[in-house]
């Protein structure tokens, strides 16, 4: 119980230094709002009393003060750029991002664990190199240029869809679902290369446990202990990774949106940091903070929870 409430301690004041730095820092970076919105013929009377009318003239940390209980009450402000309310803008592009990571997620744990239960079971060394080399190759190609590769291949050369052609999950939840699988895949693909080069060392490593030759000196034979007890110890890490993947899966959706042209909150970010929409770029970045954190958060617990050893700790 302990470890649950520093952990909750940890991240309450984790997401307060997030959200105060990311407010600081859209207060000294160049450019201001006003000159956006008013241009670049606005008079100094002009831009001084749009500042007052946006409590830009304000001391820093009133408004960072009022923001936070704001953001605390579920106010996240209103856009400077769209002059609609930022909840709504989240409301709008919120969806579309958490589809696209619980795909790229269900991907990764599909198509990641049978492969390396695989990798790690067979006993082949030209299998073994062939795994390798491919994991490292995948893991040093970024998520963004394999989302180029995807585009060209099944877009462009093999026209399985058309880039850019996003359809609106409210117009046709199949066809935007069709559409998201490729940017999913995208972003699966080096996690996959990453889960299976874990489970396969998992499981090497737990081959070479004492419990293991016990097993063979008591006559069951390779699939009897490797089912019954390998893999099940090997899973234990592989499980926390998968969870923390979450978190990063998310943060890549932001570059995928952007090759995928898919209207997310990724896209709607890279907007707004251009146009100093300091609400909904906040808002955005303090909330992803928040799920990187949450899901970290969570990841300890179900370590706890399917490694007895770390309760002792």
């Amino acid at each position: 119980m302990k470890y649950v409430i520093k952990k909750v301690i940890a991240l309450i004041i984790t997401l307060l230094v997030v959200s105060f730095l990311a407010f600081l820092a859209f207060q000294i970076i160049p450019g201001d709002p006003t000159t956006r919105i008013l241009g670049s013929e606005a008079t100094p009377e002009m831009v001084a009393a749009l500042r007052e009318q946006m409590g830009l003239n304000r001391p820093m940390l009133l408004r960072y003060l009022d923001w936070l209980g704001n953001f605390v009450r579920g106010n996240y402000g209103t856009s400077f750029t769209y002059k609609v309310s930022v909840n709504s803008l989240l409301a709008d592009k919120l969806p579309v991002t958490i589809l696209l990571t619980a795909l790229s997620f269900i991907i990764t744990g599909v198509v990641a664990i049978p492969l390396g239960i695989l990798a790690g079971s067979v006993k082949s060394k030209i299998i073994d190199k062939i795994v390798i080399i491919i994991d490292q190759i995948v893991m040093s190609v970024p998520a963004f240029f394999i989302g180029m590769i995807v585009c060209f291949l099944f877009g462009i050369l093999f026209r399985l869809f058309v880039p850019g052609q996003f359809v609106p999950l409210e117009t046709d939840w199949r066809a935007c679902i069709a559409y998201l699988v490729f940017p999913a895949v995208s972003i699966a693909i080096p996690r996959i290369a990453m889960t299976v080069k874990m489970l396969r060392s998992s499981i090497l490593n737990q081959l070479g446990q004492d419990y293991v030759r016990t097993a063979r000196s008591r006559g069951n034979n390779r699939r009897q202990y490797l089912f019954k007890h390998v893999i099940r110890n090997a899973m234990i890490p592989v499980i926390t990774f998968l969870a923390i993947s979450l978190a990063e899966i998310m943060t890549g959706t932001i570059i995928i949106e952007q090759v995928f042209t898919i209207p997310g909150i990724g896209r709607l970010l890279i907007s707004s940091i251009g146009t100093r929409d300091f609400p909904v770029v906040q808002a955005i970045v303090v909330l992803i903070a928040a799920w990187i954190v949450i899901v970290n958060f969570a990841a300890d617990i179900i370590n706890q929870v399917v490694d007895p050893r770390m309760r002792n700790r």
